[in-house]
């Protein structure tokens, strides 16, 4: 059984928008089929969902493939949780070369 998901709504920002259509059509097969499961269970372990630290603080990353991540922050709003995507890149992009954060 999976845990249900606990986010009222997911909303993708501008630049997660720009960088989506930005990367090769494989990388967008994957998120989309990646915010699908996320869309249902954000904790699948396929998804390796976790929090991140030091200039990423107070937000999570879901891994679309072994390189890319997808960023997101969780957002209470009254009494919904909402999920806002913010960032998406291969692990150097979002983290630098030192692989800080994940």
């Amino acid at each position: 059984m999976t845990k249900p998901t606990p986010y009222s709504n997911t909303y993708s920002n501008k630049t997660f928008i720009k960088l989506y259509k930005k990367a090769d059509v494989r990388i967008r097969k994957q998120v989309d089929e990646c915010l699908r499961i996320f869309g249902k269970n954000p904790f699948d372990l396929g998804l390796h969902n976790h929090e991140l630290h030091e200039e990423w603080e107070g937000y999570r990353s879901i891994d679309i493939t072994n390189d890319y991540r997808a960023i997101y922050k969780e957002a209470k709003e009254g009494e919904e949780v909402n999920a806002y995507f913010v960032a998406i890149g291969t692990h150097e992009e979002l983290y630098g070369k030192a692989g800080k954060n994940s």
